[in-house]
């Protein structure tokens, strides 16, 4: 780190009417200000979501007051804190922000960051804000997953569905998994997962109730949405949970509201990017307390698929798309930060 802070940096742009990942560019601007509560960070690695993608093409804008740059987590060093905050410069943190990580310095709320567990480098703390903050939320806080209990995690191959699968098995559930191919599936199977099923090859409502001997399972949690839904009521036990993380598969359905008031069915979902500060800084805390222990002691760990430049962030994008990849795609900017 130098003695002085640069007052500009680089970034990623990307066209404001959306576009390919071909549209992605190095540009530079105004390093950013922190505001009240906030840490500026010095970006050494950003890990790229399915929200980046969407909204590099023009589907999925930022809210109100978030920066319009891209990147939704980030790990970093500390080069200016306030007083109020428990980190200070020179610390390095991860951070789940509401966008700014595929830049050169990032501003954070210093409710939304976390030390980087035992032994890790940039690249594997940058993987963990936003699958780990998500997978907690939706399935452990929302979806009341216990020891003991049984869950079917779709995209069992995908950032969120590595976490969800080794957490669920870390805190005593049982977890099948779902994905595109023998070799995802062996994935899913590596990471815990007591069964997996090639959706591509057998219906997997009809696994679930063989493998749960027709009782069906505790929770779902589902990334597909709108193709998956009848089949996901179908695969839960009584007084089941689905939990919805995404909808790529599309937004609308009908749905058998007798099949949900006769079973006791729970359907919900949260987003994590409009949520308030307050609601980020709880699940932080809870996560600091419960998961950062485990992920200290190398219990379950991030899966990381491919680790690019930041300035080959359009290739990131390209493979992001293109269903390919097991585990996190992340962007580093430590070379550069070197050089």
């Amino acid at each position: 780190m130098t003695n002085q802070m640069p007052q500009r940096m680089r970034f990623i742009a990307h066209r404001a009417e959306g576009g390919g990942p071909e549209t992605l560019s190095v540009e530079e601007a105004a390093v950013p200000r922190p505001g009240e509560g906030e840490l500026l960070l010095r970006v050494l690695a950003a890990g790229v979501n399915r929200p980046d993608v969407m909204q590099r093409a023009g589907a999925y804008p930022p809210p109100p007051g978030a920066s319009p740059v891209l990147g939704l987590e980030v790990a970093g060093e500390v080069v200016q804190a306030p007083e109020d905050s428990p980190f200070r410069v020179g610390d390095r943190v991860c951070a789940l922000v509401n966008g700014g990580g595929y830049a050169e310095y990032c501003v954070a709320p210093w409710t939304q960051c976390l030390p980087w567990p035992e032994g890790y480098d940039a690249v594997r703390a940058a993987a963990l804000p936003e699958n780990y903050f998500t997978v907690w939320s939706n399935l452990f806080r929302l979806g009341r997953l216990q020891a003991g209990e049984t869950v079917l995690i779709h995209g069992g191959s995908s950032g969120i569905g590595t976490t969800a699968i080794q957490l669920a098995h870390a805190m005593g559930a049982t977890a099948y998994a779902t994905a595109g191919s023998a070799e995802k599936c062996a994935t899913c199977l590596r990471l815990g997962a007591a069964a997996a099923i090639n959706y591509r090859d057998e219906q997997f409502a009809g696994r679930v109730a063989s493998l749960t001997d027709g009782r069906g399972v505790d929770v779902v949690l589902d990334l597909v949405g709108a193709p998956y839904l009848e089949p996901n009521l179908e695969s839960l036990a009584q007084g089941g949970r689905l939990v919805l993380v995404a909808i790529q598969g599309g937004a609308t359905a009908g749905i058998d509201l007798g099949r949900v008031l006769m079973r006791n069915l729970t359907v919900t979902g949260i987003t994590l990017r409009p949520r308030t500060r307050a609601f980020k800084a709880e699940l932080a805390a809870s996560l600091r307390d419960h998961v950062w222990p485990l992920l200290d002691r190398g219990v379950v760990a991030p899966l990381i698929h491919a680790v690019l430049p930041f300035t080959e962030a359009a290739r990131a994008h390209t493979l992001m798309e293109s269903g390919s990849h097991s585990g996190k795609i992340v962007l580093t900017l430590e070379e550069e930060a070197a050089g």
